[in-house]
């Protein structure tokens, strides 16, 4: 199976879609319970939400399920967000601490080996190219990592997530005038609400990637599902209405991105 899907652009932007993909191999789909095979914890229907936002964007989307391995989890296993509730590397439990796997069929530590190689390793390989020749064209790059979640998981969180959750690990995955673009317009945005560095600070990949004294920027976008979907329960539909309203303020976001980083590479130029 293609573990990954890429479209080639020439702006400076990259769309990161770690958990998008529904495709879990027949072999590994056996070992689901009737819970885990719900799915319950995908980003639905996410890279349709961005599609045709900004001319030129490239993408780079995951294929394979979270389940079958997470892609936006460090490939040692380190977690994210010590001390506090998540799920690993090859999650054991949903977003509700629910058990995803028949009793038996658990991962094995083999397990983690094979799929790392096989599914983690080629998607970041892929995702990793295109930071790299996107930078050669423009001198950088600014990788912005799609992701959404329920907006009710108290496994996870109290209370009700915010519309936009933007992360920048405290502001160190970026330069601040693209962390500053972004909050800005998600925070004047009538009718959502929003926070920066909340509970979600951005996963692994953003904090991997994230080197802006190297000239690559991360930030993630953490989307309440309530914003796009008509329900957050079976079977996950796409509100049409919902997202249409939403692609506005989605469009502005990239858009001011986009404009923030052709601003930093001209700086950087000057410079020289």
């Amino acid at each position: 199976m293609t573990v990954f899907e890429t479209r080639q652009g020439s702006s400076p932007v990259i769309l990161g879609f770690p958990h998008t993909g529904t495709d879990i191999p027949p072999a590994i789909w056996e070992r689901l319970n009737d819970n885990g095979r719900i799915l319950a914890d995908t980003d639905w229907h996410i890279h349709h939400l961005y599609d045709g936002l900004l001319p030129e964007v490239t993408t780079v989307r995951a294929t394979f399920h979270r389940y079958v391995i997470d892609a936006n989890r460090d490939p040692v296993g380190v977690s994210l967000y010590p001390g506090q509730n998540t799920t690993g590397l090859i999650p054991g439990t949903d977003f509700d601490g629910v058990a995803i796997w028949k009793t038996g069929e658990e991962p094995t530590e083999g397990d983690i080996t094979t799929r790392l190689a096989d599914f983690h390793a080629p998607y970041h390989a892929a995702l990793a190219a295109e930071i790299e020749r996107v930078k050669a064209i423009h001198g950088i790059a600014v990788l912005y990592d799609c992701h959404s979640i329920r907006s009710h998981i108290p496994f996870l969180f109290e209370g009700k997530l915010p519309d936009f959750n933007i992360g920048t690990d405290s502001g160190q995955t970026c330069d601040p005038v693209i962390e500053t673009a972004t909050f800005d317009v998600a925070s004047k945005v009538e009718g959502y609400t929003s926070i920066l560095n909340g509970r979600f600070k951005g996963g692994w990949t953003t904090r991997h990637y994230g080197k802006p004294e190297a000239g690559v920027h991360a930030i993630q976008m953490e989307l309440a599902q309530s914003t796009h979907l008509t329900t957050e329960t079976p079977p996950f539909a796409y509100d049409e209405a919902k997202a249409t309203r939403l692609r506005i303020h989605l469009k502005d976001i990239l858009t001011r991105i986009e404009s923030s980083a052709l601003t930093l590479a001209h700086t950087k130029r000057g410079t020289k």
